[in-house]
């Protein structure tokens, strides 16, 4: 679909469900409408987060210079922040229903794992006050640094669709993170070694979770290697949906000062892409297609 047409899709889409969502109740409990309604606002997150505008500067800017006329209600950027803000346990809640509509917490394999989010370089770390008490220091395996500042944690099913994430201290292990993460699931979920424990499967498998993971070399692997080759393959596919999030999406970076900017712009990110998804699967494409976001745009 055209750009045009990808923004009317997204704000009919919002503007419906959030219908829906408030159930004749309000929002606010008091005071006008805003002149920008919470539909155009969510709408234009999602547009500019596809796009690659990773800030509500970028967001704002963007729309001002060549969609005002058709957000004609758009004031200051620090009007738009703050209510885009407002809206974060909103957005979350229209990415919930779009993982419900693909059938998500249905599948019987999901896949976990995490991803860095530092809040400053580690030499400011000691002098920064951002995230005081709440960030802490951590490591990443994967680009071998010790950080300071949180731990992103992600779940998806077998094709790519966001099922849940949560946001802990850079210190939090990945095993603690992953019981909320996991409540709303049955059958197997893939996991690396940072899943590993004897009492974490056993607990996990109380509540109808298999929970594989790759052996370390000093463990003998209780599976064929057919079944292991296969699983690691599947395995991979949350780091693609992480290389998507942290590219097209920029999730690894942190301008927010507070949790409450950090959580609307994580909310924001993560329903740009399952929208990216949801778009795919309206378009009729193959489940195998619809991690494919740069085909939604323009084909």
């Amino acid at each position: 679909m055209s750009q045009q047409d990808f923004i009317i899709w997204v704000f009919c889409w919002v503007d419906d469900n959030l219908t829906q969502l408030q159930q004749g109740t309000r929002f606010r409990s008091r005071g006008l409408p805003p002149k920008l309604s919470d539909a155009e606002v969510i709408t234009m997150e999602v547009i500019g987060e596809f796009l690659g505008f990773s800030t509500d500067k970028g967001i704002w800017t963007y729309f001002c210079h060549h969609w005002r006329e058709w957000f004609p209600g758009l004031g200051s950027r620090a009007n738009f922040a703050k209510q885009a803000s407002n809206l974060w346990v909103v957005k979350q809640k229209l990415q919930e229903k779009l993982a419900i509509l693909l059938g998500a917490f249905d599948r019987p394999v999901h896949i976990i794992d995490g991803f860095p989010l530092p809040v400053c370089g580690f030499k400011r770390a000691k002098g920064s006050a951002n995230f005081k008490g709440q960030a802490d220091y951590g490591y990443c395996a994967a680009k071998n640094e010790t950080y300071y500042g949180f731990k992103g944690n992600l779940m998806i099913d077998e094709t790519g669709v966001l099922t849940g994430v949560t946001l802990t201290p850079a210190s939090v292990s990945e095993r603690e993170a992953a019981w909320d993460l996991a409540a709303p699931i049955k059958g197997y979920l893939l996991g690396d070694k940072g899943y590993l424990g004897i009492e974490f499967k056993q607990e996990m498998k109380k509540q109808g979770i298999e929970m594989i993971t790759p052996m370390r070399a000093n463990m003998d692997d209780p599976l064929p290697k057919e079944t292991r080759s296969m699983i690691n393959a599947k395995r991979r596919l949350i780091e693609t949906v992480i290389g998507q999030l942290a590219g097209q999406f920029a999730i690894e970076k942190c301008w927010a000062r507070d949790l409450w900017h950090l959580s609307n712009r994580i909310a924001r990110k993560l329903l740009s892409h399952t929208l990216g998804i949801f778009a795919n699967f309206k378009q009729g494409k193959s489940q195998r297609d619809w991690l494919q976001q740069a085909n939604v745009i323009g084909c």
